[in-house]
């Protein structure tokens, strides 16, 4: 690291976050929480499982078809308490506003952020603001923390994964990243697509009443679907097999991916979530999913294997196989 700067890579998800994560953070700051590599820490106070989560929002623009940076910091927060079987509660907000920024776009922020978190069932309960100067940053940067409740008895974690687990994910993939994509200046491309943004909340509760065989949940943010995988693998030292067939993509997110040259099963989402559960319940889990507003495009996608490496062979449509592994680069710069 010493020689070494910041890339935008180094915040996309893929291996030189990971690096960062590994070489930089870790060794300073080791300790059980952090080794878990959950959305959130799941933390013991007493006899109660609490759910502790932050995250930082720089996504550009910040209004795009579908949500806005506001909502979108509301919703991300959520689903990272929820994706460790937590029920979210309260949230802080912290905001980084650069000098000159509208207050007309402040207030509109400010109000997506408000019925987002009502949507949701969650209260901001605490907050910050600064200001910088013009060009110490670009318009407005949000960052939001989350507490919850975790009741679920199982440990949902990618050490959970078991040999013949099926892998389920929630709806099509890609939208929010193809959302983006659309409305950058410098592509001039017009679409109908909308970022899938949403808080899953609801979503998760209905699948924990569901099973209790649910093992590991992900919402699939930067890095996409792949990421979410490859991770889980190389955490549970398992082997996943994954029909390309069964994965959901909308057509015009496949076609805005193939006229860039990306693959959707790497675009982030903001609205969607992979879930391992057992075998034996997995029709039952998809089906509550898909009873779900959120979740009717769900799909099982494959399973999990016992192999001597970990690893994720992803079987294509025309009949061959490729092993997925974490992208290099940044697909797409600031996402989120």
């Amino acid at each position: 690291m010493k020689d070494e700067r910041i890339l935008l890579e180094h915040g996309s998800g893929g291996l030189l976050m990971n690096a960062l994560i590994h070489d930089a953070f870790m060794p300073v700051f080791k300790n059980d929480y952090l080794e878990a590599m959950l959305d959130s820490a799941v933390i013991a106070i007493g006899k109660k499982k609490v759910c502790f989560t932050t995250d930082s929002y720089v996504v550009d623009p910040i209004f795009f078809p579908g949500g806005d940076i506001g909502s979108l910091s509301i919703h991300g927060t959520v689903n990272d308490i929820a994706m460790c079987g937590g029920k979210p509660l309260f949230i802080s907000v912290g905001l980084i506003l650069e000098e000159g920024f509208p207050k007309h776009d402040l207030e509109r922020i400010i109000t997506s952020m408000g019925k987002a978190a009502k949507t949701a069932g969650v209260q901001v309960v605490t907050g910050d603001t600064k200001v910088v100067p013009k060009g110490s940053a670009d318009k407005i940067f949000i960052n939001t923390s989350g507490l919850g409740i975790v009741e679920y008895k199982a440990a949902i974690s990618p050490k959970s994964i078991r040999k013949d687990d099926c892998i389920i994910v929630s709806g099509t993939i890609g939208d929010h990243g193809a959302a983006i994509l659309s409305t950058r200046q410098d592509l001039g491309f017009r679409s109908n697509i909308l970022s899938d943004s949403a808080a899953l909340n609801g979503l998760v509760e209905d699948v924990l009443a569901a099973s209790k065989n649910i093992r590991f949940m992900r919402d699939a943010t930067r890095g996409g679907l792949g990421a979410v995988l490859v991770e889980a693998a190389m955490a549970s030292s398992l082997a996943f097999e994954i029909e390309e067939q069964q994965i959901p993509v909308r057509d015009d997110v496949r076609g805005l991916c193939e006229i860039l040259g990306l693959d959707p099963i790497f675009i982030a989402n903001e609205g969607k979530m992979v879930v391992v559960c057992a075998g034996r319940d997995a029709d039952k889990v998809l089906s509550v999913i898909k009873a779900h507003p959120l979740g009717s495009g769900a799909s099982i996608i494959g399973k999990v294997k016992e192999t001597g490496r970990s690893r994720v062979i992803l079987r294509t449509i025309v009949g061959g196989s490729r092993e997925l592994d974490l992208p290099e680069g940044e697909l797409i710069p600031r996402i989120c």
